[in-house]
């Protein structure tokens, strides 16, 4: 349907160092997925303003932060599964965990605390990540084990103000999310689906003529972790194939950036010099990787 996009490389920006690489049992979660490095399980990067790339490790609970020079430390430790991390404009980090719901951490503090656990009197089935608006809102996916024989998947908004809305459901395994530049279209990577479908956020959190936006091909475990640039392209993870492509507005793929490392390429954030290079964590080599790109990432909220 379009030529093949420009390849684009990737090097090593950091990765666990030996020291934080757990060893003994693997937890029960791994047995599903025998693709995963044994010492951990890198996602969901994000920058705060003192330029250190923040990051979970989803398989043995830990909070990553990861200074300029590429220097890794434990920020926090808990009993929990945290799959996505974003950054509050007043420095609080909201963690998206697969077992324990949404979940808050002080700037200057190591402790992780239950903010909401589920919708009502109910419990989710297992967050995934989180995007905040413009205004404060913040939006995240609750994936759980849905797929396309069980499309039971969430989209829920905590605005700013404290009120819970269930944005849309009957997905197949929610993923990765962004917002467009007027916080009207949430973007959001459908795994089981193997696509990048628009969720139109009108008044009142009512959704209206949701589509398909990109329809992918190949992997096995589809697309994850999701960013935009100041020109509204989006850089998609495809996990599986070792790849982030980068599609324009309209749906063009313009670049494949691949991996230097291995193939579970999940997640993505802007940062460094001019906000130009993207870093990607790779799960399966325990690696966060970084490609220059030609577009400034979008300022987030938290740099707001």
């Amino acid at each position: 349907m379009y030529a093949v996009p420009e390849n684009l490389p990737t090097s090593t920006f950091a990765a666990v160092p030996a020291h934080l690489r757990k060893t003994g049992p693997r937890p029960a979660w791994f047995d599903e997925r025998p693709f995963a490095s044994t010492h951990s399980f890198l996602e969901g990067p994000a920058f705060d303003r003192a330029g250190n790339l923040w990051c979970v490790d989803m398989a043995y609970g830990r909070i990553f932060r990861i200074a300029p020079d590429g220097t890794f430390s434990v920020a926090a430790e808990y009993d929990g599964h945290p799959n996505g991390l974003r950054i509050h404009r007043d420095g609080r980090v909201f963690i998206a965990d697969r077992e324990r719901g949404l979940m808050v951490m002080a700037p200057d503090s190591n402790e992780v605390r239950p903010l909401v656990t589920g919708p009502g009197s109910g419990a989710f089935l297992g967050l995934n990540d989180l995007i905040f608006a413009h205004n404060g809102d913040l939006y995240f996916t609750d994936q759980g084990e849905t797929g396309l024989e069980n499309p039971a998947g969430s989209v829920y908004c905590l605005r700013a103000g404290g009120q819970l809305d269930h944005i849309v459901g009957n997905l197949p395994g929610p993923n990765g999310l962004a917002l467009n530049a007027d916080d009207s279209v949430l973007y959001l990577n459908v795994s089981r689906a193997n696509a990048v479908w628009t969720v139109p956020l009108g008044r009142g959190a009512k959704v209206k003529r949701m589509s398909v936006f990109i329809q992918l091909s190949g992997s096995s475990g589809g697309p994850d972790g999701i960013a935009v640039d100041s020109e509204g392209n989006l850089a998609v993870a495809h996990s599986g194939m070792g790849s982030v492509w980068l599609f324009s507005k309209t749906g063009e793929p313009l670049y494949r950036i691949r991996s230097s490392e291995g193939l579970r390429t999940t997640n993505l954030a802007y940062g460094g010099m001019e906000n130009r290079t993207l870093y990607i964590t790779e799960s399966q080599s325990g690696t966060i990787l970084q490609a220059r790109l030609p577009v400034a990432g979008r300022a987030l909220y938290s740099h707001a």
